[in-house]
């Protein structure tokens, strides 16, 4: 199933993709795409209903982050073994994990506002996954069912504050808006293996990233143990995975960073595509 969230800002009405093409309103079946409604009995739930007597969403309305409601906002760094050699970093023993402010989530249609007294902006695809049951110190062999679906992230970047201001990497991932998910939740069954899923990132039409799902350091059954090590995972929750090459950090011989009035189109395999137009800040 592809579950969607429509309408204005505070105001997204759950949904789902229906094979004719519409959107289908869930507000009968479910408060929202959120907590207990990604859990497996959430999701049996959905699955329960018959979309072709779901009421129809306007398709014109705005699509909303694809997860209601997320508790935390969990990013890996340097991921991807080519994304790391262009970045000239050593190939992590371990996933480097940081988080990024909830507050910087938006629709992936939105528009990015490029934060005050920016320097250095960068794009960033990755795929995403959403827990859909809680999960602590699970072990890598049942990490997959704890996992409720997957959906395109734009992990944008601001790499002045994030390496040249101490160090912090969640200061220069969190501005708001920097975190557009969507604009669907894939359920976990439609993805037959998440490590093999072809992503890309264009800017202003040309192509900057085109990679894969394939050159992950450490794949999606990995991440899930391992953060589970260290906190509980609650259904709702988004792991961001790591991008691959083609950064704006990364492009030779000279980087290239975000402009405002620049379009960035993304996209996943089977999970979608985003675009968000760059703005400058205004108070």
């Amino acid at each position: 199933m592809k579950l969607l969230r429509v309408g204005a800002k505070g105001a997204e009405k759950p949904a789902i993709l229906h094979t004719d093409g519409t959107y289908r309103d869930l507000s009968s079946v479910v408060p929202d795409i959120a907590g207990a409604a990604i859990t497996p009995e959430g999701i049996a739930k959905i699955r329960a209903a018959d979309p072709a007597k779901l009421p129809v969403l306007d398709k014109s309305q705005r699509i909303g982050p694809c997860v209601g409601s997320v508790g935390k906002f969990i990013c890996v760094g340097l991921n991807y073994a080519d994304h790391a050699a262009e970045t000239n970093s050593p190939i992590p023993a371990e996933p480097i994990l940081f988080m990024k402010a909830t507050s910087a989530i938006i629709g992936p249609f939105d528009d990015v506002i490029l934060p005050k007294n920016t320097l250095k902006p960068d794009w960033e695809v990755e795929l995403g996954i959403i827990i859909g049951k809680e999960a602590r110190y699970v072990d890598e062999a049942n990490a997959l069912d704890h996992v409720a679906g997957y959906c395109v992230v734009n992990d944008l970047s601001e790499r002045h504050f994030q390496t040249e201001r101490g160090g912090q990497w969640t200061k220069g991932k969190s501005a708001d808006t920097f975190g557009p998910i969507g604009p669907w939740l894939v359920t976990a069954d439609e993805v037959a293996d998440p490590q093999n899923l072809g992503m890309w990132l264009d800017v202003d039409g040309h192509r900057y990233q085109n990679g894969s799902t394939k050159t992950m350091i450490f794949g999606v059954r990995h991440l899930v143990h391992y953060i589970s090590q260290f906190m509980s995972l609650q259904p709702g929750d988004v792991i961001s995975t790591g991008t691959p090459p083609g950064v704006g950090m990364g492009q030779k011989p000279n980087p290239i960073w975000l402009k405002p009035n620049q379009v960035m189109k993304l996209g996943i395999d089977g999970l979608g595509e985003q675009q968000q137009r760059t703005k400058a800040y205004s108070a």
